[in-house]
C-alpha cells in the first residue's frame, strides 16, 4: 500500500513540473472564421421557407378588419330611431388606416353623425396614437375638425379612447369613451359603455354649451351565435348638462333620455 501511494505522489509532482516547464496555448473562445460545416445563423441549414401560406411569422403583413359594433333601432322619449357605430382598419402592427363613424337619426332622416379618417401608430403594447380628420354630417352644421387621439387597452381589459378635435373659428372638442366586456358565458356577453363629450366654447348652431356637454351610458347584452355575428338588446341613458341642457330646455327637448335598443353586432 505504501508503495502505491509513493508512486502516485511521485507521478503527481512530476506532472506538475512538466506543466510549469511547458507553455500553454489556448485557442480564442470567440471570433475567427466558423468551420465549413457550422450551423446556419438562422438554423435553417439551407432549407428554404415553406410554401404553405400563413406558416411564417410575417408581423409586417397588412391585414384589415371591419367591425359594425352597433347597428340598432332605438325607442325613447324622443320617439323611435336608428343608430350606428362602425369602425374599420387596414395596415400592419405598427401603422394602420383607421376609419370610424357613428350617428343617429329617425326612420326617414339623418339627425346627426360624423365620419373620421385617422392614421394609427403603435407607441406601446396595446396602445397607439391617432391623427386625422373628422367630418360632421346630418341636419346641423357640416363642420370639419382635425383629430388627435389615443386608443388602447388598459389594465383589467378596459378599452379606452380619448380624442381631441380642433375646428374652424377656434372651436375645440374632446370625446372620451370607455368600454368593457363582461362574459357570463363564452357566448353571452354584457357590454357597458360610457361616453363623455366636452366643448371649448358654446355653439348656438349645434346647440352645445361650453365644458361638459353630455354624458351617455349604455348596457348591451349580446349572444354570439357566431363569433362574428351577435344580436343584442340593451338600454342607454343620455344626460345633457351645462349649456347644452339650457339649449334643450329652450327647444322643448328633454334633458334626460332613456332609450331601449335592439340590434346586431357583426365583424369581418
Amino acid at each position: 500500500m505504501r508503495t502505491v501511494l509513493a508512486y502516485a505522489a511521485s507521478m503527481f509532482f512530476a506532472t506538475g513540473a512538466m506543466a510549469q516547464s511547458m507553455p500553454m496555448k489556448m485557442a480564442p473562445m470567440q471570433g475567427g472564421q466558423p468551420a465549413s460545416d457550422a450551423r446556419d445563423p438562422d438554423y435553417s441549414d439551407g432549407v428554404p421557407m415553406s410554401p404553405m401560406r400563413g406558416m411564417d411569422m410575417n408581423d409586417g403583413a397588412p391585414i384589415g378588419m371591419l367591425l359594425i359594433d352597433q347597428l340598432e333601432t332605438t325607442s325613447g322619449h324622443n320617439g323611435s330611431g336608428k343608430a350606428w357605430d362602425i369602425e374599420g382598419w387596414y395596415g400592419n402592427d405598427t401603422n394602420r388606416l383607421w376609419l370610424r363613424s357613428e350617428g343617429e337619426g329617425t326612420s326617414h332622416a339623418l339627425r346627426e353623425g360624423n365620419v373620421e379618417a385617422l392614421w394609427y401608430h403603435t407607441v406601446a403594447a396595446y396602445w397607439g396614437t391617432q391623427v386625422g380628420i373628422r367630418q360632421d354630417v346630418g341636419q346641423g352644421e357640416h363642420r370639419r375638425w382635425a383629430a388627435f387621439g389615443i386608443q388602447g387597452l388598459a389594465p383589467y381589459w378596459f378599452e379606452l379612447q380619448a380624442t381631441a378635435y380642433v375646428g374652424e373659428q377656434g372651436r375645440t372638442a374632446l370625446r372620451f369613451r370607455a368600454e368593457y366586456e363582461l362574459l357570463f358565458t363564452q357566448r353571452l356577453v354584457l357590454q357597458p359603455e360610457l361616453e363623455l363629450n366636452l366643448y371649448g366654447k358654446p355653439d348656438r348652431q349645434e346647440r352645445t354649451g361650453a365644458g361638459l356637454s353630455d354624458v351617455q351610458f349604455g348596457l348591451r347584452l349580446r349572444y354570439e351565435i357566431r363569433r362574428w355575428f351577435a344580436p343584442y338588446v340593451g338600454v342607454q341613458w343620455s344626460q345633457r348638462v351645462g349649456g347644452s341642457a339650457g339649449y334643450a330646455r329652450a327647444d322643448g327637448e328633454p334633458v334626460f333620455d332613456r332609450q331601449w335598443v335592439a340590434g346586431l353586432r357583426v365583424w369581418f
